[in-house]
């Protein structure tokens, strides 16, 4: 085998490519990649680029700034120079801002730093990078505007996603077909120390769910919580106490069962020996039949050595009360009534972690999701339930000896001492 053949194969992208980096079928417009870091978004882009040169005499490129466009879009290991066989391959005019096709068309180089550079300049093809960094609203504009050349003027964009303006707009139009990619999707082309020491670090954290899954990941304005405040108040679960003096068990059950049911709130928390609480494990589940949840329950307790398991009855009432009875004779379990709505309950339970006194012991991602979403308007709000979010209210609220009820609504089972 000759070194073109050798170069022939590595060059070929049908042979590696994965459908989310191939352009979608249809009559689009935009064809967005949101994709995690390493995930193969610029080689996808640098490959349309190639492929549109073929065919078309203006395929123009913009980048984050004209470093970018340079270092990553261009110059960069999965940059254009880079997967083009050497009889394809465009010569670099890093002067004149271009790169010239041997077959005559040509990439003009832009900048997003520089909008007005845009002004007049026409495209038939066009890949963006790295949209959500772009610092100027107005050079994506002008970069639309300038989208008219040809029959079917098309723009590819890649990047990683941040809940920008730009970004969620393009995202929901009509016209952008979206396509995701995670970086773990590319592992075969990712340093193994990475996978395992680094992007595993990040796994379930806003910025791994959006660095990483390519999550479009947001802040809900007027929330209890924001995902800053749960990441100051994270700590990794072999740096949390090993013993507590307090764990409690929180259930919300649902008022049915069943694959439509609401979920089965179940989190467990505990207090350390200087007052710091610890969120340990989020155990929710869905569908579970009572005897289901009330076992669930009952394991949670054993496993965590829980001193009480707190439950919600306005569901279930006694029935709730009697279900775990059942599943577990001997439960010490306090029953709480909500007489306040979710906000009002929470509010509380959300000053305690501002004062640093609540801590996350892991990532529970979507419990931090329904806690950044209680916002004083949520209890006339339609949708989910937040299950995940009354439990762990609940076990809080319990160890902080918040809006403690009366010894009439106590209920605690022989067995065990508090």
């Amino acid at each position: 085998m000759t070194d073109r053949d050798c170069e022939q194969i590595l060059c070929d992208w049908n042979l590696r490519a994965r459908p989310d980096q191939e352009p979608p079928p249809g009559d689009w417009i935009v064809w967005l990649i949101l994709a995690g870091r390493g995930a193969g978004k610029t080689r996808a882009g640098a490959e349309a680029v190639r492929r549109w040169s073929w065919s078309f005499p203006f395929v123009n490129l913009i980048g984050p700034t004209a470093d970018d466009v340079r270092d990553v879009m261009v110059l960069g290991e999965s940059g254009i120079l880079g997967c083009c066989r050497s009889e394809e391959r465009p010569r670099y005019l890093a002067s004149a801002g271009r790169l010239e096709w041997p077959n005559g068309a040509v990439s003009q180089l832009f900048s997003a730093e520089e909008p007005d550079r845009l002004r007049g300049n026409q495209h038939m093809k066009l890949w963006c990078d790295e949209l959500a960094a772009w610092r100027r609203a107005e050079a994506f504009d002008q970069a639309m505007l300038g989208l008219r050349l040809g029959a079917r003027p098309q723009m590819i964009v890649t990047t990683t996603p941040r809940p920008t303006r730009i970004v969620k707009a393009l995202a929901a139009d009509n016209d952008t077909i979206v396509t995701h990619g995670s970086t773990f999707d590319n592992r075969g082309h990712l340093a193994r120390a990475f996978l395992k020491r680094i992007a595993r670090r990040y796994e379930g954290r806003v910025i791994g769910r959006q660095e990483l899954f390519a999550e479009i990941v947001e802040e809900t304005p007027g929330a209890l919580w924001t995902r800053a405040l749960i990441e100051r108040q994270r700590v990794a679960p072999e740096a949390s106490p090993r013993e507590f003096v307090e764990v409690v068990v929180a259930i919300d059950p649902p008022a049915r069962s069943g694959a439509k049911a609401d979920e089965c709130g179940l989190v467990v928390a505990g207090k350390a020996a200087d007052g710091r609480l610890y969120v340990l494990a989020d155990l929710t589940s869905q569908g579970d039949s009572p005897a289901g949840w009330a076992a669930r329950a009952g394991a949670a307790d054993r496993g965590f050595g829980a001193n009480r398991v707190v439950a919600e009855i306005n569901n279930g009432g006694e029935m709730v009360t009697e279900v775990l009875r059942q599943a577990e004779p001997h439960l010490p379990v306090r029953t709480v009534t909500a007489t306040r709505g979710k906000f009002l309950r929470a509010e509380p339970v959300a000053a305690a972690y501002e004062r640093g006194l609540v801590f996350h012991a892991g990532v529970f991602p979507k419990l931090e999701d329904q806690l950044c979403a209680l916002t004083p308007d949520f209890d006339r709000r339609s949708g989910p339930s937040p299950d995940r979010a009354d439990a762990l209210v609940w076990a809080v609220a319990d160890l902080l000896g918040l809006d403690r009820p009366s010894s009439g609504m106590m209920d605690y089972w022989a067995g065990r001492s508090l």
